[in-house]
């Protein structure tokens, strides 16, 4: 056998060699993972809107010209609720109580002539 020959067929073994030692070191980092289970899912169902009742306003009771906190009743439980009371403003007041009647205490309170639009944003 000549030595070039014995050279290649040294070559091929390495090269295999070298294939199976990475195969099996990917087989054995990818067996230590474990994940665990979990559940998956698609489905639909109607979103109805709460109706508000029962709406009181409070006065700031040292310059009645503001508004101090509402309160009111939602048709249905919620978890979390949140409410402001001028149509131009971003920012909303969480409100407390629950699960159907909640108090929105603002801050800074707003003045009564500002407040033109009860909005109210319920969760269940």
């Amino acid at each position: 056998m000549s030595n070039t020959r014995k050279r290649r067929r040294r070559s091929v073994a390495i090269i295999l060699a070298a294939a199976v030692a990475m195969a099996l070191a990917a087989y054995a980092f990818t067996a230590t993972n474990t994940v665990p289970a979990t559940s998956a899912g698609d489905g639909s169902a109607a979103i109805s809107g709460y109706t508000i009742s029962s709406v009181q306003y409070q006065l700031e009771s040292g310059a009645p010209a503001n508004l101090d906190s509402v309160t009111f009743t939602t048709s249905a439980a919620a978890n979390t609720v949140k409410a402001k009371v001028q149509a131009s403003s971003t920012t909303y007041t969480d409100c407390t109580g629950g699960p159907t009647a909640w108090t929105c205490d603002f801050s800074p309170n707003p003045t009564v002539v500002s407040a033109d639009q009860l909005r109210v944003i319920a969760v269940q």
